[in-house]
């Protein structure tokens, strides 16, 4: 079993406590794991996003875009970035389980991928905190075996914000 996460604190920390509580593998920090690079909007709420940048908001609400984030990260290279991380942790794991522990964006990346579409920012895949998506490798073809699960969590803990 190999185990990967997002080097940024939330998702690593996670990771670390799932490792020991399995007894697993130590988690490997893996950078392209991190969740999109928002730019000037990184940080804020929606409301000061709208404030701060009135036009990018509006055509955002219009259509959901990460090329109209300004600065941002982007929807190519994110799901490049996103699909080559995937991919090589298949190609290191051939056989047996692969935990990893990432962030919404880069799970509806995953996701679009399997199904054939890219994200561009479109998220209609529900992923909440802490949930559990599964991916399967059968006969060489990846297939979806479960999305944003979260009947392992406490009631109190399951939030309805974001989309990781």
């Amino acid at each position: 079993m190999g185990t990967y996460a997002s080097d940024l604190k939330r998702a690593f920390e996670t990771a670390e406590l799932i490792a020991d509580a399995i007894g697993g593998p130590r988690p490997v920090p893996t950078t392209p794991l991190r969740e999109i690079y928002l730019g000037e909007w990184e940080g804020l709420r929606t409301d000061e996003i709208a404030e701060r940048f009135p036009e990018a908001w509006s055509r955002w609400v219009v259509e959901p875009d990460w090329d109209v984030v300004p600065g941002g990260e982007g929807a190519v290279p994110f799901d490049a970035r996103v699909n080559a991380a995937v991919d090589e942790i298949i190609g290191n794991h051939a056989h047996g389980d692969v935990l990893v522990v990432t962030h919404g964006g880069v799970i509806q990346v995953a996701l679009h991928r399997i199904v054939g579409r890219p994200s561009q920012g479109l998220f209609p895949f529900k992923i909440q905190n802490a949930s559990i998506t599964l991916i399967e490798k059968r006969d060489g073809r990846v297939v979806i075996a479960g999305v944003n699960d979260i009947g392992h969590l406490e009631p109190a803990l399951i939030s309805e914000v974001g989309p990781g």
